[in-house]
């Protein structure tokens, strides 16, 4: 039996930047949540999908994913809620945006389903 591993250096290399990704964003949220059960469950969702990711798997996909994808929703029903215009989530915190965005393409990138779908279990 393997033992359990922080970071994977043989998974391709969306699933490697994808990891990092889940583990700072999780931490970050985590650190400056101030418990908010919205904002800490997708984060600790990330913590748990990396760890997942890194030990090959398949839940750990499947929670990362969900908890990569959780915060995107949120912004976007609280745009259509609040009748906030797209534009101003997108000017207010570009940056946050960029990453959360970055981190649900490198996960859904064909080369990371491929590779869980192979060798994940």
């Amino acid at each position: 039996m393997d033992s359990p591993r922080w970071f994977d250096r043989s998974l391709p290399q969306t699933l490697q930047i994808a990891t990092l990704l889940l583990y700072m964003n999780g931490v970050v949220t985590v650190l400056f949540s101030a418990f908010a059960p919205f904002i800490l469950l997708p984060a600790v969702a990330e913590l748990v999908g990396a760890y997942g990711i890194s030990n090959s798997k398949r839940w750990g996909y499947i929670t990362a994913v969900v908890g990569a994808i959780f915060p995107l929703l949120i912004l976007l029903i609280d745009a259509v809620s609040f009748r906030i215009s797209i534009f101003s989530i997108i000017f207010s915190s570009p940056l946050t945006l960029i990453f959360e965005i970055a981190l649900v393409a490198l996960l859904l990138h064909p080369q990371s389903r491929e590779h869980q779908k192979i060798w994940f279990h």
